[in-house]
């Protein structure tokens, strides 16, 4: 009688650990006010965790079904050295969002600093080292394929992923292919930030701040997150850090500015001219 009571007694207890736990999670997501641009398409912003040294402390997220969308890189490689900004580039090509591709190289000016590729046009052939993520998207024959990716070049082989899609950006990771974070150590600058990440669910977030942040802060900020991030990517930094999105008669325009030691004001209030870019627009 005794074994019976203390089994139910244990039961009793794990399913109100777990009501708990799901109770805790769905308040931590209500508290995400999303705001619906377009099926597909959502857009919020709340408090980060601490204060920044400056701005308002807001971090900026923009939700994306990528199934919902037709992807595009545009490179200036291959388009007579043509840079655009963002709004720009989707005024020019009629595009629902845009955002920096990845970081380039400032000696060149065109070159991103990771491998890129756009369908047949290399902007650059190297897979850099320790450079451990790539942006993947528009999959080549195999429909099974997601129609946007992070891959992580820990947990998958590049010789067996580099033909399953025509577009690559890479970049540095910040959180892994199973949710791990990565230790930024030895970069501990603060800067106005752009990241590209996933969930479980394979959906797309796009995470800006202005105010500035070290990598890690920011790593523990998605880490808390109630979204489950896994395959997280750096894209850019400091004033050249660029968010675009314009559905219908809403746009949101975001642009980044602070850069310690290189570029400590807040003072940018223009978008740069990039070479390379992602775009993104509604399939109708």
């Amino acid at each position: 009688m005794n074994y019976l009571f203390n089994l139910i007694v244990f039961f009793a207890v794990i399913s109100f650990q777990a009501c708990s736990q799901n109770t805790q999670k769905e308040s931590e997501n209500n508290s995400y006010n999303w705001q619906l641009l377009a099926k597909g398409l959502e857009f919020c912003e709340v408090n980060a965790p601490t204060k920044s040294i400056l701005g308002d402390s807001k971090l900026t997220l923009v939700r994306i079904t990528p199934s919902y969308f037709d992807f595009h890189l545009y490179t200036a490689t291959e388009h007579n050295k043509t840079k655009y900004t963002v709004d720009q580039l989707c005024d020019s090509l009629q595009l629902n969002i845009a955002i920096n591709a990845g970081m380039y190289d400032l000696a060149n000016g065109l070159i991103n600093r990771g491998f890129m590729k756009n369908f047949n046009h290399l902007n650059n052939p190297e897979v850099t080292p320790n450079y451990n993520a790539l942006i993947a998207f528009n999959p080549t024959q195999d429909k099974k394929l997601y129609p946007f990716k992070i891959i992580d070049l820990v947990c998958e082989n590049w010789s067996a992923v580099k033909d399953d899609y025509h577009c690559f950006a890479q970049g540095m990771r910040m959180i892994d292919c199973n949710g791990n974070p990565m230790n930024w150590s030895k970069k501990k600058q603060a800067c106005s930030m752009l990241l590209a990440s996933t969930d479980i669910q394979h959906r797309i977030y796009f995470v800006f701040t202005r105010s500035p942040y070290t990598h890690n802060e920011m790593i523990g900020f998605l880490k808390a997150m109630p979204f489950e991030l896994v395959n997280t990517i750096y894209l850019e930094g400091g004033p050249e850090t660029s968010l675009y999105v314009k559905v219908g008669d809403t746009v949101i325009e975001k642009v980044g500015s602070y850069v310690s030691k290189t570029y400590p004001n807040d003072d940018n209030v223009c978008y740069w001219k990039l070479p390379n870019i992602i775009g993104l627009k509604l399939k109708h």
